[in-house]
């Protein structure tokens, strides 16, 4: 049962793989840069909006991990053709709930991608933004137009499940241990990329030990009220207290 989890895990995370790599491909051509600025502008406002937990000496490693690792402006390339490359091998190295963690990783990195880019294209075509500093009303009105609203749930609910993940699978000593053991292999197999990403999301939720849970409501819980604000028509929606959600 173990070996086929194993294998069901590994098999969605080639899937997610291939969608990011399809996306690197094919979906960002021609607004590259665009695509970009905007991913920045929202590094920007998720770094306002979590301002308490960055400046949290208990929750900053998580808060960073997410908004850099998974919602920022990083090139995955290289951590992607380490999964390709690891991917034939993985059954044998790591545990399934650390393939299960890395597949939610990619799918929630994929989603934000094509959603950015949708966004992208209205800004650039119907807002004419090309090149424009990005206002906050401009980003609203796009993201209002786009009306992406279920895929947008879904992304938080990735998020989520991501972080309930991480959450349930730090305790576990065993998993510690077997990402421990694999760093030497990792870096000599050239899968060092891959290796210090799962450490770095690993770590960070080891860092705030029984509190990862309320990290999880507290970033889960803003970004659900900030997208209802959006839909709703709020005359603010990106000004969201910094109790909520907390």
């Amino acid at each position: 049962m173990s070996e086929t989890l194993k294998a069901q895990n590994a098999a969605r995370l080639l899937e997610q793989l291939r969608r990011n790599q399809a996306f690197r491909a094919d979906g960002a051509v021609g607004i590259e840069r665009e695509l970009s600025l905007l991913r920045r502008w929202q590094a920007a406002r998720l770094t306002r909006t979590h301002a308490d937990l960055l400046r949290s000496p208990l929750y900053r490693p998580a808060a960073e991990f997410f908004l850099d690792e998974l919602y920022g402006d990083q090139d995955l390339g290289p951590l992607e053709r380490d999964l390709a490359r690891i991917v034939p091998m993985m059954t044998r190295i790591l545990p399934a709930a650390v393939l299960r963690t890395a597949g939610l990783a990619l799918e929630l990195n994929a989603l934000s991608h094509e959603l950015d880019a949708r966004l992208t294209q209205i800004l650039s075509a119907e807002l004419d933004a090309r090149g424009a500093a990005l206002e906050e009303a401009v980003y609203v009105a796009a993201y209002q137009r786009c009306a992406s609203y279920d895929q947008r749930y879904h992304q938080i609910e990735l998020t989520e499940r991501l972080g309930r993940d991480l959450q349930a699978i730090v305790p576990k000593h065993v998993i510690y241990a077997a990402l421990k053991l694999a760093r030497t292999p990792a870096r000599l197999a050239g899968l060092g990329e891959l290796h210090r990403f799962l450490e770095a999301g690993f770590h960070a939720f080891r860092h705030m030990g029984a509190n990862a849970g309320t990290f999880v409501t507290t970033i889960v819980g803003r970004e659900r009220a900030i997208l209802e604000r959006i839909r709703a028509g709020h005359p603010r929606p990106l000004a969201l207290d910094a109790a909520a959600g907390g």
